[in-house]
């Protein structure tokens, strides 16, 4: 599994295209602004796109799938408990001074254990909301594309429309008990491991007292 980073838009949102390249299938993860750039980071790939796959739908992680589908017409997986959240993107991104190209709703609705397919990649399904109310992440091969839930140093905002603290705690407990070894593909920042998470994260420090790490 190949997997290449994008760093895009305003606020800087990881996109992710990930290639299996024994069949050169690709999938995106969280196209969020600058089709262009990630358009031309395909073509330049060589890999044939066969899905876009939402870790959530926050304006910042969806703004680049209408001009995306417009060169490449795939399928969009999202938990069903964002819609609302796609449905406002185009508005909550004007109350950041960012303007985007209204995104398509989602074509096929992701859920927890779901196992998802790139070529022979397979990488399965998590719900972990808390960020948002459909959040997800996909896990599998020794990594983990986290969404907004846990970066490195820090951890996704709950003090925003469909957010909850509480849950959020939950969401970061389950991801601290995956491993200290898995690698963190996070939506913004540096990627990580959960084993460096667990020991210097102030966030997750009381959370690792509570779950058995598997090493």
């Amino acid at each position: 599994m190949k997997i290449e980073s994008l760093t895009v838009g305003p606020l800087a949102e990881n996109c992710y295209l990930v290639i299996d390249e024994s069949t050169n299938r690709a999938v995106l993860i969280d196209p969020g602004d600058e089709p262009e750039r990630i358009l031309s980071a395909l073509s330049t790939s060589g890999a044939t796109l066969d899905a876009i796959w939402l870790t959530h739908a926050h304006f910042d992680h969806v703004g680049a799938i209408a001009g995306v589908v417009r060169e490449h017409p795939v399928p969009v997986h999202m938990h069903p408990l964002d819609a609302p959240v796609l449905e406002q993107a185009v508005d909550s991104a004007l109350r950041y001074g960012v303007r985007i190209d209204a995104p398509p709703a989602a074509d096929l609705e992701l859920a927890e254990g779901d196992v998802l397919s790139v070529g022979s990649v397979k990488l399965e399904v998590i719900h972990l909301p808390g960020h948002a109310p459909g959040h997800v992440a996909f896990h599998g091969n020794g990594v983990i594309f986290g969404g907004d839930c846990l970066f490195a140093g820090s951890i996704g905002r709950s003090d925003i429309p469909y957010g909850d603290r509480e849950t959020l705690d939950a969401s970061l407990v389950r991801m601290v008990a995956l491993g200290d070894d898995l690698a963190v593909y996070p939506g913004h920042g540096p990627r990580t491991t959960i084993g460096r998470e667990r020991r210097s994260n102030p966030f997750l420090l009381g959370a690792a007292r509570h779950v058995r790490v598997r090493r």
